[in-house]
């Protein structure tokens, strides 16, 4: 008989940790995202509150600033896993997400000053505020994650995405429509914002040996299953970077991530403005419509997290093969769908909702099925794989509306949109093919502590800012 494991409380401080991360996601989104419908606002005052500015951009303005988001986001992913190595992931998500709180704040007002170009200028130092902050939730996560728990509370955490889609397509309607206008918008997503970042401030804690909240049960359970020597947290591991760049396995993830972004980019962009244009829906039906096919995302991921959960408890797959089912029904049923999409157009609305709603829903396995992936290639280095897969990847983001707009000259032309969603359709096919001949979700030998310790000790050093003295008061307390 084996001895029973003991993991502390039921819901424990870890699990706490992995619902910060979610409302810390949530939130963020909700800023990031509602662009979408705010654009649709400020250029159609018929479908909106006409108390408030109506403005006259071009197609290829409003691309721009559909775009700009990413300009900023993709700066900060290498420095994202750097400062948070050095600094602690505490310290730099509570700044990373005020600073975003605020950009929403002053997003009005600049936009009455200095029109489209203002909004691009503060898109931009958004996106350079959020673009931290997902190196630092896997390194979070693969600190406070036993492994035989990763996948779950990875998962969890997660489907704030989902949330954050829901929240910012539904709500930013509903406000854009009623007294605050298009500027409450940015008001409430500031708020959001706020919120989540004073959260996190209280609760949150770089690992269990320095969380004021945590049980000694739970905190011996949490630092004994990640298998790390006592120093573990007071030293920075060197980066394999030869080793990284070519590792097969992190390559397929990192392509696999760009072609993610491709297509979720594409339904999040251009969904208010094709069902404005090709199906002919006011702000208010606009909202409601195109929060649906995220409301089944955030549904879906539920559905995703429990299978792949059951899966894997009872032994019936293997990490490795849940991965790539997950991947392959998130990626290959929406570029079915996406291709029907293109071939409806006004009479059949409905059709159309539909199958958008099962795109956008199925699409969310992706993030059991390549997102979480990195975490499992090296929970040590999750961080610096984070900054790097989120460089590549969000630099699509900034490509996908640009072609959009390109493609796109009527927005009530139906074959043009055809062209933007068969190619996202193709770049979801042939990617995720590369997935499933070269992924896995084993750990690499280059996570190990001393794969380059042994080799060049030297470059292991303390943190620039040292929590020991924390560290200590925790485990005493």
């Amino acid at each position: 008989m084996t001895a029973e494991i003991k993991k502390g409380p039921f819901l424990g401080i870890r699990h706490l940790q992995a619902l910060l991360i979610f409302i810390t996601i949530t939130c963020v989104y909700v800023g990031r995202l509602n662009v979408g419908v705010s654009v649709v606002a400020m250029t159609n005052a018929e479908s909106t509150n006409p108390d408030f500015p109506e403005y006259d951009w071009t197609n290829g303005q409003k691309s721009l600033v559909l775009s700009s988001f990413y300009w900023g986001y993709i700066i900060t992913q290498f420095i994202g896993g750097y400062l948070c190595k050095q600094f602690g992931v505490k310290k730099v998500m509570f700044w990373a997400t005020i600073s975003s709180g605020v950009c929403s704040a002053v997003t009005p007002p600049l936009i009455k000053w200095g029109g489209w170009g203002a909004y691009c200028g503060i898109r931009v130092v958004m996106g350079f505020a959020q673009g931290v902050i997902f190196p630092c939730i896997h390194q979070h996560l693969a600190r406070w994650s036993p492994p035989q728990e990763r996948n779950r509370l990875g998962a969890l955490s997660h489907t704030g995405i989902e949330c954050g889609n829901v929240l910012s397509m539904f709500m930013s309607g509903m406000i854009a429509k009623g007294p605050m206008g298009w500027p409450g918008i940015s008001y409430i997503s500031a708020v959001f914002a706020f919120t989540s970042g004073i959260l996190w401030f209280i609760f949150a804690a770089n690992n269990a040996t320095e969380s004021r909240f945590i049980g000694e049960t739970e905190r011996d359970y949490i630092e004994s299953t990640l298998q790390h020597d006592e120093n573990y947290h007071k030293v920075i591991i060197p980066i394999p970077w030869r080793a990284i760049w070519t590792s097969a396995p992190f390559l397929a993830v990192l392509v696999t991530r760009c072609a993610e972004n491709w297509g979720l980019s594409t339904l999040q962009a251009e969904i208010p403005e094709y069902m404005n244009g090709v199906l002919g829906m006011d702000i208010e039906d606009n909202a409601l419509f195109s929060a649906l096919p995220f409301l089944a995302m955030w549904v879906m991921s539920y559905v995703y997290l429990i299978t792949s959960d059951i899966l894997l408890t009872k032994k019936y797959m293997s990490l490795t093969a849940i991965r790539k089912t997950l991947n392959s029904l998130a990626f290959w049923v929406p570029a079915a769908t996406l291709i029907g999409i293109g071939f409806l157009d006004v009479d059949q609305k409905t059709l159309a909702i539909v199958l958008m709603t099962l795109s956008v829903g199925f699409n969310s396995g992706s993030t059991i099925g390549s997102s979480l992936n990195s975490i499992d290639l090296s929970p040590n280095h999750a961080s610096i794989l984070m900054g790097i897969i989120n460089t590549a990847s969000n630099i699509v983001p900034i490509i996908t509306p640009l072609v959009a707009g390109a493609i796109v000259s009527d927005g009530t032309d139906r074959t043009e949109w055809q062209i933007v969603f068969i190619i996202s359709a193709v770049i979801f096919f042939v990617f995720n093919c590369i997935f499933l001949i070269f992924g896995t979700a084993v750990v690499q030998p280059w996570d190990a502590e001393d794969f380059l310790l042994g080799k060049q000790p030297e470059l292991a050093k303390t943190p620039a800012i040292s929590d020991e003295s924390d560290t200590k008061k925790s485990i005493s307390g």
